[in-house]
C-alpha cells in the first residue's frame, strides 16, 4: 500500500510538531512520500516563514540603505530552521544553502524563488529526520513558458523519478520553468503539490495533515462545535468550497479525482480522529441529511421582468452578453415565466452598474428592472438530500421560525445543492436554522 502525506504549515511549525509529524509517519510504513509546507505560525503573533520571506525579498531589492533590513530578516529565517533543527538533535548545517539564497536575493532573481525556500528548506530537514530521499520540487514538478501547470510532462517526469525510490520528501509549493526559473503554484499549492505525487505514484490515499479534523458541517465560527463530515464526494467538496468552506485548496481536488485516489483529511494534534474523506463516489449513507451548509455575503442582484420574455427567442442570450461586455462575473441565475434574475458580486457591480441596466435596456426593452443589494447567498449541500423527501420543505419551516425572509430559492437539477438568497444581516441566523434542523435535532 501507497499513501502520500502533506503537512500544512502549521504542523510543521515547530520543532514540537515536526516530532509530531514524523511519529505519525513512522506509525504507518504506507507513508512512503511526503510533501512539506513552510513553517506556518507557532502562536497567534507569530509570523510566517513564508511571508518573512517575501518581505525579506522586498528589501533585498530595495537600495542600498535598507541592506541592514534585509540581513536581519534573513537571520531571523535562519534562526526559525536552526531551532527546529536543534529541537530534532539533527546534525544538519543550512549554511551554505542560506549563502545560495543570500546570493540569489540579492541577484534579484524573483518573488516565486524567494517564497519557495519556505517549502524547499523543509523538506531538507524532512528528509534528514526521516531518512527519506530529498527531491527537489524544482526537478519534477513542470510549468510552461507561460507559467501554466504542465500536468502531462509533470506526471511522466515525477512517475520516471520515483519509479525506484520507495520514500521520498517532495517539497510542496512549487516547480519551474522549461528554463529553471522557480515558479510557484498559488497560495495553499503544496496541496497541490501532493496531489500530483498522489498521481504520479498510482498512491491508495492522499492523506492532507493540518489542524483540524477534516471538514465541518458548517463555519465554526457560526456554529460552534460543529460536527465533521464523514465522508463527502467531490462534487459536494467542489460545491461547498464554490460557496466559502475552506480547508483544501481547490485545485488539488483534479490530479486525484482524474486518477480515483481518495483524499483523507487529518489532524496532526489529533491523530486519532478519522478525520474527512474526499471519494468520488460512495454507497455509504450520509450520518444527516445534509453533507454541509455554507455560504458568502455581499451579492447584488438584477432582476429583469417582460411579459412573454420566454416567448422571445434569444432574451436571456442578450441580457447575459451585457455583463459579458461589461466584465460582470455571474453567480446565479433564478427565473421565472416572465422574470430572470441575475446575481452577481456586489462589489464587482458597483462600478458599472449604470452601464448594465442602459445596456440591458438597449438589448431587451423591460418592463421593469429592479436592482438590490445586501444579499447572502446560502449553500445547502448533501447527496442525502435528493432520497429524502421534505428537505426544502424543511429548509424554508426552519428560516421561518427563525424569521428570516427569503430572497431568492436555487436549486439545480442533481439535486445537490439547494442556495438561498438572504439579507446579510440574515446570513448567522439562517445557517445556525438550518444546522439545527438537520444535525442538532438528529443527534
Amino acid at each position: 500500500m501507497k499513501k502520500v502525506v502533506k503537512f500544512g504549515g502549521s504542523s510543521l511549525a515547530s520543532a514540537e510538531q515536526f516530532r509530531k509529524a514524523g511519529s505519525i509517519i513512522r506509525n504507518d510504513s504506507a507513508r512512503r512520500y511526503v510533501i512539506p509546507s513552510a513553517p506556518g505560525k507557532r502562536n497567534p503573533d507569530d509570523t510566517k516563514v513564508t511571508d518573512m520571506l517575501y518581505q525579506c525579498y522586498k528589501q533585498a531589492i530595495l537600495d542600498d540603505d535598507r541592506e541592514q533590513d534585509f540581513e536581519e530578516i534573513l537571520a531571523q529565517i535562519k534562526q526559525r530552521y536552526d531551532e527546529i533543527i536543534r529541537g530534532l538533535n539533527l546534525e544538519l548545517s543550512l549554511e551554505e544553502e542560506f549563502k545560495v539564497i543570500r546570493e540569489n536575493f540579492c541577484k534579484k532573481i524573483g518573488r516565486d524563488y524567494a517564497a519557495s525556500r519556505g517549502e524547499y528548506l523543509n523538506g531538507i530537514i524532512m528528509a534528514a529526520y526521516l531518512g527519506y530521499t530529498f527531491i527537489d520540487a524544482a526537478e519534477v514538478i513542470c510549468f510552461n513558458e507561460s507559467g501554466e501547470f504542465a500536468a502531462e510532462l509533470t506526471n511522466n517526469t515525477m512517475t520516471a523519478r520515483l519509479e525506484d525510490i520507495d520514500c521520498a520528501v517532495i517539497p510542496g509549493f512549487y516547480g519551474a520553468l522549461p528554463d529553471g526559473k522557480v515558479k510557484t503554484f498559488s497560495r495553499g499549492g503544496s496541496d497541490v503539490t501532493g496531489s500530483i505525487v498522489s498521481r504520479a505514484v498510482q498512491a491508495d490515499i492522499y492523506e492532507n495533515w493540518t489542524d483540524v479534523s477534516g471538514f465541518l458541517i458548517a463555519d465554526p465560527r457560526i456554529i460552534p462545535n460543529a460536527r465533521t463530515i464523514d465522508v463527502i464526494t467531490y462534487r459536494e467538496l467542489r460545491e461547498l468550497s464554490y460557496m466559502g468552506a475552506t480547508v483544501l485548496h481547490e485545485d488539488a481536488i483534479f490530479p486525484v479525482k482524474k486518477a480515483g485516489i481518495p483524499i483523507n483529511i487529518r489532524n496532526t494534534n489529533r491523530p486519532e480522529d478519522k478525520g474527512t474523506l474526499i471519494v468520488e463516489a460512495t454507497c455509504q449513507k450520509p450520518r444527516f441529511v445534509i453533507t454541509g451548509v455554507t455560504g458568502k455575503k455581499d451579492f447584488a442582484s438584477v432582476t429583469v421582468e417582460k411579459a412573454m420574455m420566454n416567448s422571445e427567442v434569444g432574451f436571456c442570450k442578450k441580457v447575459l452578453e451585457v455583463f459579458e461586455k461589461n466584465g460582470v462575473s455571474i453567480e446565479h441565475m433564478p427565473s421565472g415565466i416572465d422574470t430572470m434574475t441575475i446575481v452577481v458580486h456586489q462589489d464587482e457591480f458597483q462600478e458599472k452598474e449604470q452601464k448594465v441596466i442602459a445596456g440591458i435596456h438597449r438589448a431587451v426593452e423591460p418592463d421593469f428592472l429592479e436592482l438590490e443589494s445586501d444579499i447572502a447567498l446560502v449553500a445547502v449541500v448533501g447527496r442525502g438530500m435528493k432520497a429524502t423527501r421534505g428537505t426544502s420543505g424543511r429548509i424554508f419551516s426552519a428560516l421561518s421560525h427563525a424569521n428570516v425572509n427569503v430572497k431568492m430559492i436555487d436549486q439545480g437539477s442533481s439535486e445537490l445543492n439547494i442556495i438561498i438568497g438572504v439579507r446579510n444581516h440574515d446570513f448567522e441566523e439562517a445557517i445556525k436554522a438550518i444546522y439545527d434542523i438537520f444535525v442538532t435535532t438528529q443527534l
